[in-house]
């Protein structure tokens, strides 16, 4: 791997560790989990989630570590499958015995771990959607996640609708754990919106054709389509609409927020609009944005590595992930406390951090803690994402 030029200084800012000393030849290590879905139908999310969790153990061990002390990532590919993911899962806790775990990469194999850390009182920072992650909060004690949750993408998708004057919706959803629970987020809130949906139909995330679930959409005549997935089926929708000349407004979720989409969709890509994060398009950030600086940084330091252009917000939620647990870590030792799963749960629940998905500020009430304005809407145009007109 090449040597990060940016990051140590940025982690030095972010998180406060110490400039380089000499390890003295200790041994001992600061042990952190991840389970992250490197291949299966959500490799996209998983490889660049691995890729900078990869560049920040680097980083921050280059830089000295924490107090001397270096940082191992122990990463196992989930294949995105829940049974893979929870006997990594185990092994983390009972023969790696890390501090914390980070994963996973989506919403239904991140479920299907969260009794399996609860019980063995094990932090754990989610990098999936789901607002049942975190909720209810009195039964996610040890649960915390960084990107932004379904309700609130759901909620940016209908007002934007609204200020377009549209009310007459299609929805197409994958069948997995991320689409199912984001159709019940859609429909939950639909009226309150103003929203009818006169169209419900779901595809595999595997799919290679969704012409027949698209006629019948086009049958009903929605003002617009709102798609729920990740790259591979979204991207099968954008093109089938297409093929199929429906011109109504195509709005995707944050879940196709990565160049994978677009390169599978080719032209099809082109005006379909989705809330992000800001990473995807910082650079037409005012300066005045209190994220630009970080995020400017995370994007040289991960293009630099892995090539220009690659950068997606799912590397930056791994990035949020690793900083906040390394961060809990430091404020741990700067405390002289000794450094278990229960002090950094608790250092979790009051972090503040200004992230690459937001700005963070979680509470014993919140273990999210970003707001709704850590949201752009996105739109793609000739190939590009592009900060979106509201």
């Amino acid at each position: 791997m090449k040597k990060v030029v940016f990051i140590a200084l940025a982690l030095i800012l972010v998180i406060g560790i110490m400039p380089f000393t000499a390890c003295g030849g200790a041994e001992e290590e600061y042990k952190i989990g991840a389970v992250l879905g490197i291949t299966g139908f959500n490799s996209a999310l998983g490889e660049p989630e691995k890729q900078t969790l990869e560049m920040l153990e680097e980083a921050i061990n280059d830089a000295g570590g924490i107090n001397g002390k270096n940082v191992k990532i122990i990463i196992y590919d989930t294949e995105t499958d829940s049974t893979t993911c929870f006997t990594a899962t185990k092994r983390l806790i009972e023969q790696d015995n890390v501090l914390a775990i980070i994963g996973a990469s989506s919403s239904g194999v991140t479920m299907a771990i969260l009794d399996t850390v609860t019980d063995a009182e094990v932090p754990l920072v989610s990098l999936a959607a789901s607002d049942q992650i975190i909720k209810p909060v009195e039964e996610r004690y040890w649960i915390f996640k960084t990107p932004q949750t379904n309700s609130m993408v759901v909620a940016r998708v209908y007002d934007y609708l609204s200020d377009q004057g549209i009310s007459e919706v299609a929805l197409i959803t994958a069948s997995d754990g991320f689409g199912a629970l984001g159709l019940e987020e859609l429909k939950d809130v639909a009226s309150t919106w103003g929203m009818t949906i006169v169209a419900d139909e779901s595809f595999d995330p595997d799919d290679t054709d969704m012409t027949t679930q698209l006629a019948v959409i086009k049958g009903k005549n929605p003002e617009a389509v709102i798609c729920w997935g990740t790259n591979k089926g979204s991207a099968v929708i954008a093109d089938n609409m297409k093929d199929l000349a429906m011109e109504m407004p195509l709005v995707m979720s944050h879940g196709i927020a990565n160049r994978d989409f677009i390169d599978l969709a080719g032209e099809a890509a082109n005006g379909v609009i989705f809330p992000a994060g800001k990473l995807l398009v910082t650079e037409q950030l005012p300066d005045d944005d209190p994220q630009k600086d970080v995020l400017l940084a995370y994007k040289a330091d991960f293009e630099y590595l892995y090539g220009e252009g690659n950068v997606d917000t799912f590397g930056g939620h791994a990035w949020d992930a690793f900083t906040l647990i390394t961060d809990a870590i430091q404020s741990l030792v700067d405390e002289g406390k000794e450094v278990d799963r229960a002090g950094i749960r608790d250092k979790l629940e009051s972090a503040e951090l200004v992230g690459i998905s937001g700005i963070f500020n979680m509470s014993s009430t919140d273990h999210l803690g970003l707001t709704p304005d850590c949201l752009v809407l996105v739109e793609i145009v000739d190939g590009e994402w592009t900060l979106a007109e509201e």
